[in-house]
C-alpha cells in the first residue's frame, strides 16, 4: 500500500473515532434520572478514551530530544494539582468519596488529553488531529442547530428520545438540554469551520452557508454567551493577519450577522404572534438575575476561608449552610465563574498557583501561536481562539465541570502548546503498546464502569414495571461506586422519620442541598434531639424563599396552643452556627 494510501487510511480512521467522541456525546437526547446529562458524559469519556487511544498508538515509542515546553508543563500541573486537591478532600472535608472519585477520573482524563495533544502536536501530527477534530465539530454543530431549529419551530418532532424537548418553550436547548452549552458547542463548530475553509478542507463556497446556519443556531439558543462569542470571532479576524482577507472579513461581519438575524427573528415572532427568547433575555436587568447575588456571597465565603477554602466540591455546601439573608433564590451548586470557583474551594493561595499556571499556559499558547511551522500556525490560532471562547463562557457559568467540554477544550489546548520535535530525532512509531494506551485504556474501562454503576440509582427513580421494593433499590444504590450519594438522598427524603436515616445526611447534603433534602434533615437532627441545630438548616432554607418549603414554614402563621412549643423551624437557633459544624 502507497504512503497517500496509508495517510488516508490513518485520517478516516482518526475521523471516525473523533466523530465518536464529539458528536455522540452533542446528540443524545435520551436521558436517565437523577442525571440529566450522565449519558452524555459517559459518552464522552468512552469516546475520547478510543480516540485518545488511536492517537497515543501512533506516537514515538521514545522521547525525541529536547524538553517540553513550559506552557504545556503548566497545563498539566494544574491540572494534577486539581486532581491531587478532589483526591485528598474526603480526608479533611465532608466531601463524600463517590464524589471525590468522580472528579479525580474526570480530571484524570483531562490530563490524559493534554498530555497526548502535545505529543500529537511534537511529533508532527497535529495538524491531521486537528482537522479530525474540527470534522467532528462542524457535524455536532450542524446537527445540532438544526435539532435547535425544530424545538422552537416544529416543537411537535422534539419527542425527548431522538430530539430532547426544550422546557426553555421558545430557546433553543439542543441535545444537551441547555442553551449556554448548545452556544458554546455552536461558536466552537463556527471556529472549526472557519479554519477547515481556510486550510480547503471544506469547500470556500460552502462557508458563509454554514456559518450563517450555525449562527443561527447561536441566535436561536438566545444565550449572551453569543453576542459575546460573536465580538470574539471578529477580534479574530482583526487580530490574524495569517487568514485570507475574504476570511476575515466574514469574521468582522459576525457580530452584524448576528445582529442581522436577531432582528429577522425577532421580526418573523411578532408577525406570528410569538415571543422570541432572546428578546425575553435582554429586558433582564444584569448578567443574570442571580450571579451578581452568588458572586458577592463567594466574596464573603472566601474573607471568611482565605487560606484552605471552604474544600473541594463544597461550595454548595458551605453557600448552603451560611447565613446569607440576601441570597438568590436558586440552589446554587457553582459560583458561575472559575477563578472564584478556586479560589472559594482551594483558598487563596492554591488558586493563586492554578490560575497562575494556567494564565502561563496561555501566555506560551498565544506566544507558538505567532510563530512556528507554516503549516501549524493556522492550526494553533484557531485551537487557541477555542480556548479563549470556553474561558470567556467559563467566566460566566461551568462548561469545563462537563465532560463533553472539559476533555476537547484541553485537546485544544494541548495542541496549541505542543512543539514540534525536530525530524532528525523524531524516532519511529511504536510497535507496542505503551503507557498512554494503557492510560486510555483505563479511562475506557472507568467510563463503562460508570456506566455500569449507574444503573444501581436509575432504578430508584425511574422503577421499572417489576421493580423490587424502593427498600431494596435504596439499599442496593447505596453500594453505587461513584452514585453512592443519590442513594442516600432517596432514602432521606422518602422516610417517614428522617432521623432513621442519619447516616444518609453524611453524603446526600454534599452534592446538592435543595428543598426536599434540608427539610428531611432539619426534620432528621430535630427528631434526634439536636433541635438547636436543625433550626440552623430552617433558617437557611427560609433564605431560598422557595414555594416548595411553604408547606414546611405554614406552621409558623398559626398560633400556638398555651404552654406548647412553637414548631422548630419557626425560631432562629440560639446559637451561631458555620457550615463546618454540619460536616
Amino acid at each position: 500500500m502507497s504512503r497517500g494510501a496509508v495517510q488516508a487510511d490513518t485520517r478516516m480512521f482518526w475521523t471516525t473515532a473523533a466523530a465518536a467522541a464529539v458528536v455522540a456525546p452533542a446528540l443524545i437526547a435520551f436521558n436517565l434520572p437523577p442525571s440529566a446529562t450522565f449519558l452524555n458524559q459517559v459518552a464522552a469519556l468512552i469516546g475520547w478514551s478510543g480516540w485518545l487511544m488511536l492517537l497515543a498508538a501512533s506516537l514515538p515509542s521514545r522521547r525525541a530530544a529536547g524538553g517540553a515546553d513550559s506552557g504545556a508543563l503548566a497545563l498539566i500541573a494544574a491540572l494534577l494539582l486539581l486532581a491531587l486537591a478532589a483526591l485528598v478532600a474526603p480526608l479533611w472535608t465532608g466531601l463524600p468519596s463517590t464524589l471525590s472519585l468522580s472528579a479525580v477520573g474526570m480530571v484524570g482524563a483531562a490530563v490524559l488529553a493534554a498530555v497526548i495533544a502535545v505529543g500529537v502536536q511534537r511529533a508532527g501530527q497535529g495538524v491531521e488531529a486537528f482537522a479530525a477534530f474540527c470534522y467532528a465539530l462542524l457535524a455536532a454543530g450542524l446537527a445540532s442547530a438544526v435539532i435547535g431549529l425544530v424545538q422552537v419551530y416544529f416543537p411537535e418532532f422534539a419527542d425527548g428520545n431522538w430530539i430532547a424537548v426544550s422546557t426553555l418553550g421558545d430557546r433553543a436547548v439542543g441535545n444537551l438540554r441547555q442553551p449556554n452549552h448548545l452556544c458554546s458547542l455552536l461558536l466552537w463548530s463556527m471556529i472549526a469551520a472557519v479554519w477547515l475553509a481556510q486550510t480547503r478542507r471544506l469547500p470556500r463556497a460552502l462557508a458563509p452557508a454554514v456559518l450563517m446556519l450555525l449562527l443561527a443556531g447561536v441566535v436561536l439558543s438566545a444565550s449572551r454567551t453569543g453576542m459575546i462569542g460573536a465580538a470574539l470571532l471578529a477580534l479574530w479576524g482583526l487580530a490574524d493577519r495569517g487568514l485570507e482577507r475574504s476570511t476575515r472579513v466574514q469574521l468582522w461581519l459576525a457580530p452584524v450577522a448576528y445582529a442581522l438575524l436577531y432582528a429577522l427573528i425577532t421580526y418573523w415572532a411578532h408577525q406570528h404572534n410569538e415571543v422570541f427568547g432572546g428578546e425575553v433575555q435582554m429586558q433582564k436587568s444584569d448578567i443574570s438575575s442571580s450571579r451578581f447575588g452568588i458572586w458577592a456571597n463567594t466574596l464573603s465565603l472566601i474573607a471568611a476561608h482565605p487560606w484552605a477554602g471552604v474544600g473541594f466540591g463544597e461550595f454548595n455546601f458551605a453557600w448552603s449552610l451560611n447565613v446569607f439573608p440576601g441570597r438568590p433564590v436558586a440552589f446554587f451548586d457553582h459560583t458561575h465563574n472559575l477563578p472564584l470557583q478556586l479560589a472559594v474551594e482551594l483558598g487563596l493561595p492554591l488558586a493563586a498557583l492554578v490560575l497562575a499556571l494556567l494564565l502561563w499556559a496561555l501566555v506560551r499558547a498565544w506566544s507558538l501561536a505567532l510563530a512556528g511551522e507554516a503549516d501549524d500556525v493556522a492550526m494553533r490560532r484557531a485551537a487557541l481562539v477555542m480556548v479563549l471562547m470556553i474561558s470567556l463562557h467559563s467566566l460566566l457559568e461551568y462548561p469545563l465541570w462537563y465532560a463533553y467540554f472539559l476533555l476537547p477544550a484541553v485537546f485544544a489546548f494541548g495542541l496549541c502548546l505542543g512543539v514540534r520535535a525536530p525530524a532528525a530525532a523524531a524516532p519511529a512509531p511504536a510497535s507496542r503498546i505503551n503507557v498512554l494506551v494503557l492510560a486510555a485504556l483505563v479511562m475506557m474501562a472507568g467510563g463503562a464502569a460508570s456506566l455500569y454503576d449507574f444503573r444501581r440509582v436509575v432504578v430508584i427513580f425511574a422503577p421499572p414495571d417489576n421493580a423490587s421494593p424502593l427498600s431494596q433499590r435504596i439499599a442496593e444504590g447505596r453500594r453505587s461506586w461513584f452514585f453512592g450519594h443519590h442513594a442516600d438522598y432517596a432514602a432521606a427524603t422518602t422516610v417517614e422519620h428522617p432521623s432513621q436515616e442519619m447516616e444518609a445526611f453524611e453524603r446526600a447534603p454534599h452534592y446538592l442541598l435543595d428543598t426536599r433534602i434540608m427539610i428531611a434533615w432539619a426534620t432528621a437532627l430535630d427528631e434526634a434531639g439536636q433541635t438547636d441545630r436543625a433550626r440552623h438548616i430552617a433558617q437557611r432554607l427560609r433564605e431560598f424563599r422557595n414555594p416548595l418549603s411553604d408547606d414546611f414554614f405554614a406552621a409558623c402563621g398559626k398560633p400556638v396552643a398555651s404552654g406548647a412549643a412553637p414548631p422548630f423551624q419557626c425560631e432562629p437557633p440560639a446559637k451561631r452556627y458555620d457550615y463546618t459544624d454540619f460536616r
